[in-house]
């Protein structure tokens, strides 16, 4: 009798066991599906619901033309710069140690506790017309704020924690044995990181790399304070959909909004191919 119980109560276990497993699932996928399956189906949905013709004629507009290829050139510029910029912070930060080290580390993280807005603002108050440095500078004919520039910085402020924060682990868990074999046998310091550093940070670098160009991509607070907004001139991508949709048209706006959608899915997809295919080749060798 005593077995016939034991068992009774292992098998209810179980499937409480199972129960709660099921619940947890079930949660986890509807969050999942009402969080991002659902949105970005309605998008789909509304971008193509003139059929394939209005959505061409949507994103192939001049302000559509525009504004994607400017977006892809700031988000293009960002990622070369803060994937140097980056590598270097992250390689200085891993290997030296110096007074305010934890503060500069602490400070590589700021972008993203600070909202975008905020910091748009505070680049309008240093590099704007009447700014510190941009008053002396609009003074003598030279514009940062409201063009490509300041455009530029604010991508370059708001993504470069992501190349940093990528291969600053690397670094650190890497051993300095290779590189400082390297140097003892006569290499330069280039051709240490060429041939020893590089290759043990190029799969990170790559990671850090494509979220810098999708965080650029889809950049708007900041943008919107330093740009103007100006059609044909200084207007992103995400600026375009934000107008369209206050115009009422909501059509381009979603049309826009799948492109966006489609290069982000290209970028992920290509991580994961690259990513697979480095860490493949380096386990062959």
């Amino acid at each position: 009798m005593k077995r016939v119980a034991t068992l009774g109560q292992q098998r209810s276990v179980e499937a409480t066991g199972a129960m709660a497993r099921y619940a947890l699932m079930t949660s986890g996928i509807g969050f999942l599906i009402l969080l991002i399956a659902l949105p970005l189906t309605a998008i789909f949905t509304q971008a193509y619901q003139g059929g394939l013709a209005a959505f061409w004629e949507a994103v192939s507009s001049p302000e559509a033309v525009f504004s994607l290829r400017y977006t892809l050139t700031l988000a293009t510029a960002t990622t070369a710069i803060n994937g140097v910029m980056g590598t270097l912070v992250a390689y200085v930060l891993a290997r030296y140690e110096f007074r305010a080290k934890s503060f500069i580390d602490s400070l590589v993280d700021l972008p993203i506790a600070i909202p975008a807005s905020v910091t748009g603002f505070t680049l309008l108050l240093l590099y704007g017309p009447v700014g510190t440095i941009g008053g002396p500078l609009s003074d003598a004919g030279i514009r940062i704020m409201f063009s490509f520039p300041g455009i530029l910085v604010a991508h370059l402020f708001m993504t470069f924690p992501y190349v940093v924060r990528a291969v600053g682990p690397v670094l650190q868990d890497s051993e300095r044995g290779e590189e400082e074999a390297a140097q003892t046998l006569g290499a330069s310091g280039f051709g240490v990181f060429r041939y020893v550093t590089f290759p043990a940070i190029q799969s990170a670098l790559i990671v850090g790399s494509i979220f810098t160009f999708a965080r650029s991509l889809g950049e708007f607070g900041a943008t919107i304070m330093v740009s103007g907004n100006l059609a044909l001139r200084t207007q992103t991508a995400p600026l375009f959909i934000f107008s369209e949709f206050n115009a009422g048209n909501i059509e381009a706006a979603s049309a826009m909004s799948v492109v966006l959608v489609l290069i982000s899915f290209v970028l992920f997809f290509g991580l994961k191919f690259a990513t697979g295919k480095l860490t493949l080749g380096r386990a062959l060798q």
